[in-house]
C-alpha cells in the first residue's frame, strides 16, 4: 500500500544522494561534472518542491480550511532552498570553490531539518488525515517526482 511518507520520503533520499555527487564533483575539481550534476539534482529537487506544491499542500489545506501552518513553513523554506541552487549553480558555473562549499554546506543542513519535519511530522499527519485519497494522491505525486 502507497503511503505519501514513503514516495516522499524516498524523492528525499533521491535528492540528498544526488547532491552529495554534486557536491563530491565541486570539491574535488570536476566542475563540469559538479555542473552536469547540478542541472540533474536542481531537476529532481524542483520536481519534488512542485509534487508538495501542487498536488500534497492543496489536498492538506482543502482537508483543514487553512493556508497558515505547516505548509506556510515549508513553502517558505521551499523559496530558500530555490534560491540556494540557483546561486550554488552560478558558484559551479564559475567554479568558485570556497562559494560552492559555503552554499552547499547551507542548503545540506536546511534540507536536513526541512525533511525532518515533512517526514515526521507533516506527511504523517497528511497521510492520517487524506487517509480516504492516500492512494490517489500517491499515484499523482509519483507522476510529478517521475517528470523530473
Amino acid at each position: 500500500m502507497k503511503s505519501i511518507a514513503k514516495t516522499l520520503g524516498d524523492h528525499h533520499r533521491l535528492c540528498d544522494e544526488l547532491f552529495a555527487k554534486c557536491e563530491t564533483a565541486a570539491l574535488e575539481g570536476r566542475w563540469q561534472e559538479a555542473q552536469d550534476l547540478h542541472a540533474g539534482f536542481a531537476r529532481v529537487l524542483d520536481a519534488h518542491l512542485r509534487a508538495e506544491e501542487g498536488v500534497l499542500f492543496p489536498a492538506f489545506e482543502s482537508f483543514t480550511g487553512s493556508t497558515s501552518g505547516p505548509t506556510q513553513v515549508i513553502r517558505e523554506e521551499h523559496k530558500q532552498m530555490r534560491d540556494i541552487l540557483e546561486r550554488l549553480g552560478l558558484a559551479a558555473s564559475q567554479r568558485q570553490s570556497e562559494t560552492f562549499g559555503d552554499l552547499g554546506e547551507t542548503l545540506l543542513i536546511l534540507m536536513q531539518q526541512h525533511n525532518l519535519k515533512e517526514e515526521n511530522i507533516l506527511y504523517p499527519i497528511c497521510d492520517r488525515s487524506l487517509a480516504k485519497r492516500v492512494q490517489e494522491l500517491a499515484n499523482r505525486l509519483e507522476e510529478v517526482l517521475a517528470a523530473s
